[in-house]
Parts: structure tokens; C-alpha cells; sequence
């Protein structure tokens, strides 16, 4: 780990994550338990949806489509068999979608993270870059220009860009599709098929990262405003440095600290994000699964897929810590 600049010895290292390893499991249960027993509290049942659909909701047939889901044993016992299934890694089967809940969510997985890692690497460059010249501009017109645009970006809800992006690239302008994420209408193979599935990523992915531009931008600029003040950077302007490597190596690169960790615990909200913006572009993701989800009563899909979510979150949030380490030195691993 030395030639990171950690001078920490591994041990340390494997002991931290076994410390962090330790303080996640209760977190999880914790998780757990309340996902449960919160969405029993909602009205309704996987049953009275089957039945409405059928037009047959007499009391024989809604007793017969709960006892086959199991909703008709006691909700204690519900539980204790939710959980020994989780411990066996077994997030229950989806009876709506005629499948496992675990290998569901696998198959729309890597649909979800190519959005939203997509809309994260989009956002943490544009925001570098905007608030970089931000600060660099410090009360000149590219300052307020951006400084509004981060505002709008600040007040402005996902699914009204996503709306927005829509009317005019897909109805007005016919340059992009409105929705899904590959042309069904044509069996594309090779580069091809990536070409489809990129052209149809352009809107949904700037429409998620659009609030996160903004972010990021002004963490960057006040991020660099104060470093611009410290000691060593003086030092290096009395040198004779010239501005723009004082900007990129001095400046800048302390200044991406907060960065890092806004970025690791902005997976939450990213994942949330999602769920509109899949919604809005019909995108075959984890969001939509969710969404379809709640309104379907499939109760064991989206414990699966709350479990799956925050399981990702508690990951990305450790894994941050270790790369916050990394980046500097100074940071103690205990």
C-alpha cells in the first residue's frame, strides 16, 4: 500500500475493513427488518391486483391467490421465512413476473449501472471542469454564467428535463429515440448495436446527471476558492509558477478531496434518480423494476430490490473511505 503514499502496514488495512465489515452487518438487518414490516403497512396485496385484473374478486378465489402467495399466514411467520430464505441468499420468487426475485434483478442490473455510472462520469467531469473555471473566474461573466446554470440545475426536477430533453430532441427535432434502450424494430449486432444502445442513453444519461453537474460545480469551485488561500499555494505564486500549473497541481487536485466523497455517497441518491428517469425514458432498469414494483404489490420484488440497492450503497460507501485513503496520506486506517 506504500506506493499509494498509505504508510499504513496491510494489516491495518485488512483490519479496518474487517472493522467496517463488522459495522455493516447490523446496518443490513436493520435494513431488513424495517423494509418489511413497512411495506406491509401499505394497502393492498400481489392478490387483490391478480384478482382485479381477472375480474374475479370473489372472497374463495382472493383466499386461494393468498394462500398461494403465503399472505394468509401470520405476518410473524412471513418474516422468519423471509429471513432464513436471505440468509440462504434466496431474495424469494416474484410470482408477477413468474421468476426468481434475485435472477430479475441480475438481468436488469448492468442496465442500471451503465446509466448511472454513465450519468456519474459525465457529471464529475463537466463538474471539474465547470467549476474549475468557476473559480478560476471568480466574479467575471464565465462565473456567473455557470453559477446560474448550476442554480437552474439546483431547482430544476429530474422528469421535467427528461420531459424537456424529449419534446425537443425526439418530437421536434427527430435526432434521438424518446425512449427504451435499444431499437426493436431492427436486430442490430457488433458496433452497430453499441451505436443503437448509445444514441438512445444520450437523453436519459444528461437528464440524470443534469442535477448532479450542478453539484459538483459548486463543490469544485468553493473547494478551490479555499485551497486557493493556503500557505503553499502562495509559496508556489511568489515562486514564479505560473497560474495554470499552480491551477491543475496544487489547486485543483487538493480541491478533488470533497469530491470523492460526495461522489461515494451520491450512489443513493443516484439509484432514486434513476427510478424517474427510467420511468420517463421506459429504460429496462433496477428503477423501473422498482417502479413496476409498488404498483404491482409484488412485495417480494421490491424487498429484493430495496435489499440489492442498499447493499450497493453500503459498498460504495466503504469503498470511498478506502479510495479517500489513497488519495491522501494523512488519513489514519484504524
Amino acid at each position: 500500500m506504500a506506493r499509494f503514499g498509505i504508510t499504513l502496514p496491510e494489516g491495518r488495512v485488512l483490519r479496518y475493513l474487517g472493522l467496517r465489515v463488522v459495522q455493516v452487518v447490523p446496518t443490513i438487518l436493520a435494513i431488513v427488518v424495517l423494509n418489511f414490516f413497512f411495506l406491509r403497512l401499505a394497502p393492498g396485496d400481489l392478490a387483490e391486483v391478480i384478482a382485479g385484473e381477472a375480474g374475479s374478486a370473489t372472497p374463495e378465489y382472493m383466499a386461494m391467490l393468498r394462500q398461494q402467495f403465503g399472505l394468509d399466514e401470520p405476518l410473524l411467520i412471513q418474516f422468519v421465512k423471509y429471513m432464513t430464505q436471505l440468509f440462504q441468499l434466496n431474495l424469494g420468487y416474484s410470482f408477477r413476473n413468474s421468476m426468481p426475485v434475485l435472477d430479475l434483478i441480475l438481468s436488469r442490473a448492468p442496465n442500471t449501472a451503465l446509466l448511472m455510472l454513465s450519468s456519474l462520469t459525465l457529471a464529475v467531469l463537466l463538474g471539474i471542469l465547470f467549476g474549475a473555471v468557476s473559480a478560476q473566474w471568480q466574479g467575471r461573466w464565465p462565473d456567473g454564467v455557470l453559477s446560474a446554470f448550476s442554480t437552474v440545475g439546483f431547482a430544476t426536477p429530474l422528469f421535467w428535463v427528461g420531459l424537456m430533453l424529449i419534446v425537443l430532441f425526439s418530437v421536434e427535432l427527430r435526432w434521438l429515440p424518446a425512449g427504451g434502450m435499444r431499437d426493436l424494430q431492427r436486430d442490430y449486432q457488433g458496433l452497430a448495436a453499441v451505436a443503437d444502445i448509445a444514441r438512445h442513453m444520450v437523453l436519459p444519461v444528461f437528464s440524470l446527471a443534469f442535477f448532479y453537474i450542478a453539484i459538483y460545480t459548486r463543490l469544485t469551485r468553493s473547494a478551490m476558492l479555499e485551497v486557493q488561500e493556503l500557505d503553499y499555494v502562495r509559496t508556489a505564486r511568489a515562486k514564479g509558477i505560473a497560474p495554470l500549473p499552480i491551477a491543475v497541481r496544487h489547486v485543483l487536485r487538493n480541491a478533488l478531496l470533497p469530491l470523492v466523497t460526495m461522489t461515494g455517497l451520491q450512489l443513493g441518491t443516484l439509484l432514486s434518480g434513476s427510478v424517474v428517469i427510467e420511468t420517463v425514458f421506459a429504460w429496462p432498469g433496477m428503477g423501473r423494476l422498482a417502479f413496476d414494483a409498488v404498483f404491482q404489490r409484488d412485495l417480494n420484488l421490491l424487498l429484493g430490490v430495496l435489499f440489492f440497492s442498499s447493499f450497493l450503497v453500503i459498498v460504495s460507501n466503504l469503498v470511498t473511505d478506502l479510495v479517500y485513503a489513497l488519495l491522501d496520506p494523512r488519513i489514519d486506517i484504524r
